[in-house]
């Protein structure tokens, strides 16, 4: 019961920021709409920042799966499965409605999902960071790479994957080429 009013809650969270932005999203409403109390929804969840992380890690293990599954479809090459995973990566994202509703409130006074993306380090580089580096250890193995110098190469694919991800100028094709030149250097 308690995974599905989760899940309700943030469906219910997430189809808010898409259509109205952060702004429309309050405890109260969320709870209305969902059916529940306020102090079930608080117990369940937390404050609202609680529920905007909750919403972003779950928007990020979704990409996060689909970067595991780009790498695993090639599983004796390193260099085509972070091609593949960064073209997953920035062909999703482009079509993310969350991401784009988020990344739209950049110009509004509703900007408080922003900082938690883009400038707190957990939500979002620092899982990515840290998936990335164990999925390249599981799927590859890179036995020559200490662990410090595969998160440190891996960190730096991350940021700048993410880069082309919230502040795209051009199409996915160059994003990936420019990338791929950064991952035959640090990787090939």
């Amino acid at each position: 019961m308690r995974q599905l009013l989760r899940e309700r809650v943030i469906d219910t969270a997430r189809r808010l920021v898409v259509t109205e932005g952060w702004g429309a999203v309050n405890m109260s409403r969320v709870a209305k709409e969902v059916g529940v109390s306020r102090p079930v929804l608080y117990k369940e969840i937390g404050t609202k920042q609680d529920l905007a992380d909750v919403v972003i890690r779950q928007e990020v293990d979704t990409f996060l799966f689909g970067i595991a599954e780009s790498m695993a479809a090639h599983p004796a090459d390193l260099l085509a499965g972070l091609d593949a995973a960064v073209e997953y990566t920035l062909r999703t994202g482009a079509d993310n409605t969350l991401l784009k509703a988020v990344l739209a409130g950049r110009s509004d006074a509703d900007t408080s999902l922003l900082p938690t993306i883009m400038t707190e380090p957990d939500p979002v580089l620092g899982r990515a960071i840290a998936a990335m580096t164990a999925g390249l250890r599981a799927q590859y193995g890179l036995a020559e790479l200490a662990d410090t110098a595969l998160e440190s190469r891996t960190e730096t694919l991350v940021r700048l994957a993410l880069s082309h991800l919230f502040q795209p100028i051009g199409p996915i094709e160059r994003a990936v080429e420019q990338i791929r030149l950064v991952s035959v250097s640090i990787f090939g």
